[in-house]
């Protein structure tokens, strides 16, 4: 009998934050061995819960949600969001240009569906959110890949966005603030993007559901406000900013030159009413997280938790020899750099289930974000500190046995021991 084969559009699609290293710890969880999983940016788990005014609001219209509701959400949720749009400086969006849906993961796989011919190219960001990539390529489309530099606090690099575009480029993808880096970008630098939309007639997607996790001076400047006259689609949600990653509870906002894209709002339209609409109960908790009490801001001050553990997680990993950092604007990620020529990796995957089944911490390999060495891992701050000092001693432990496994490494490590 001839073996199923899954479909030959997935031949390109990958999502390895819940890949194979994943399965292997969850194997071991089985096993009854405790994993401290720093892999996934889910905050919950780790004691950081939503406000109680959000819950009882979703708790107190339960009864209303039984339904379906309009393909593109509730009314009150999307004019919330609507509201939002206008304290943040996007001009001219009406209720009828907010889609919500299942989480900003379906959302972005419906904005790629819409729109995306075989053979057709996006561009985004290395390293990246990996879903970017898998959306585009599941559509049919290329991702093309454009550099973040590293050296310049992880900013896109503008030179290498121009070299990229060609004849087939439909869009460009920003992720601002950036998973799995933790930069956010200068207005300077959005503007230049702007600009080379507008020279190349494409659609900016502003990826910016951490637009509120903001540490020390760092300014969030909305895409939005600056693109006016170019088609801007922008994603936001409750997973990250309210922690509610389970209620799965998003939105796309489309803005600027709306005119100029009737048809492509029609395809995202019709996508949306195919799934009747996404989760109800969940969009009751939009209105009241976005108009209510903002309780990120305590948890990204100096004296917050966010805060606090984003210090201690820094501090730890910039501490080991031959491991450097830029440390994160935002979000809740680290992205450290591991020198080759101390440690001399040519797989990173496997490097992180070594890590896995000897020290019993699940990390996620940089090749798993598209970037292009074997040289970067992400590493979560959710955990409380003694947690990651524990995960980070650990961290340190394995990296220690690693290259005096291998001693080509001893010269160039004495160089840089502290």
């Amino acid at each position: 009998m001839q073996h199923i084969q899954k479909s030959n559009k997935l031949n390109n699609v990958c999502y390895d934050i819940r890949g194979p290293v994943l399965d292997h710890a969850n194997r071991l969880e089985e096993e009854g061995l405790r994993i401290l999983k720093l892999n996934i940016g889910n905050p919950a788990p780790f004691g950081f819960e939503a406000p109680d005014e959000i819950i009882h609001d979703v708790i107190h219209n339960l009864a209303k949600a039984q339904g379906y509701c309009h393909s593109k959400g509730i009314y009150s949720a999307r004019k919330a969001v609507m509201q939002r749009c206008q304290l943040i400086g996007i001009p001219n969006v009406d209720i009828d240009d907010i889609f919500l849906g299942n989480g900003v993961s379906e959302l972005i796989v419906m904005a790629m569906q819409a729109l995306l011919n075989n053979g057709d190219e996006i561009l985004v960001p290395v390293p990246d959110y990996p879903l970017w990539t898998a959306a585009v390529n599941l559509a049919g489309g290329k991702a093309v890949h454009y550099l973040c530099d590293e050296a310049n606090e992880w900013q896109p690099d503008i030179e290498d966005i121009a070299r990229k575009i060609t004849p087939n480029t439909r869009g460009i993808v920003v992720i601002n603030p950036n998973n799995p880096t933790g930069a956010v970008y200068s207005e300077a630098i959005l503007l230049k993007i702007v600009e080379l939309a507008r020279q190349h007639d494409l659609i900016i997607y502003a990826d910016e559901i951490y637009d509120r996790i903001l540490y020390d001076d760092a300014v969030h400047v909305p895409l939005g406000s600056l693109a006016t006259d170019v088609l801007c689609i922008t994603f936001n949600g409750l997973s990250k900013a309210y922690r509610l990653a389970g209620f799965r509870s998003g939105w796309l906002v489309v803005s600027g030159a709306k005119h100029r894209a009737r048809s492509y709002i029609q395809g995202i339209e019709m996508l949306a009413s195919m799934r009747l609409c996404a989760n109800v109960p969940a969009m009751y908790a939009i209105q009241t997280a976005l108009g209510g009490y903002q309780s990120i801001n305590d948890l990204v001050a100096p004296e917050g938790r966010l805060y606090q553990q984003r210090e201690k997680a820094w501090s730890l990993l910039t501490r080991i020899p031959g491991v450097s950092c830029v440390k994160p604007k935002a979000a809740m990620y680290l992205f450290p750099k591991l020198d080759r020529e101390i440690y001399p990796i040519e797989d990173d995957e496997q490097l992180v289930l070594d890590l896995l089944l000897e020290e019993r911490i699940l990390l996620v390999q940089g090749t798993a974000f598209n970037w292009p060495d074997p040289d970067h891992f992400r590493i979560v701050f959710l955990p409380r500190e003694d947690d990651l000092e524990e995960a980070i001693e650990r961290l340190a432990r394995f990296l220690e046995k690693y290259r005096l496994n291998h001693p080509v490494t001893k010269v160039k490590l004495a160089q840089v021991a502290p």
